[in-house]
């Protein structure tokens, strides 16, 4: 089964693992003004503005969340050693999900969208 909504999607994982991306969605969400959810690429998405996204998937082994492009510093090397490729980070299923950070990474994300980066 496809999920249709994240809201199935989240639900769709493990409890423990669907806790962990719940975490991950309200902190998106808490940064994101009037946060509009979507299905992409059958993952979960948070549109910025309409026009980017911020998705984040669960995994077996870890949850991504991408793109990320590079952040301003100090905060890029915080992130760095989460960073699986160019755009993607991923927190480790094995590791606390470290969410200050992944608030502070949104933070600058979306900062970064509306123009408003530095």
């Amino acid at each position: 089964m496809t999920a249709q909504s994240v809201d199935e999607y989240v639900a769709s994982f493990p409890d423990e693992i669907a806790a962990r991306l719940a975490q991950v969605r309200a902190a998106i969400r808490a940064e994101v003004a009037d946060p509009e959810e979507r299905m992409r690429y059958g993952i979960a998405a948070v549109m910025l503005g309409g026009r980017y996204a911020l998705h984040f998937a669960g995994w077996k082994r870890h949850i991504g969340v991408y793109p990320v492009p590079p952040l301003p510093e100090p905060l890029e090397s915080e992130v760095a050693p989460h960073r699986s490729g160019k755009d993607s980070v991923t927190f480790p299923h094995a590791d606390p999900l470290p969410l200050d950070l992944i608030t502070r990474m949104i933070r600058a994300i979306v900062a970064e969208r509306r123009g408003e980066a530095g």
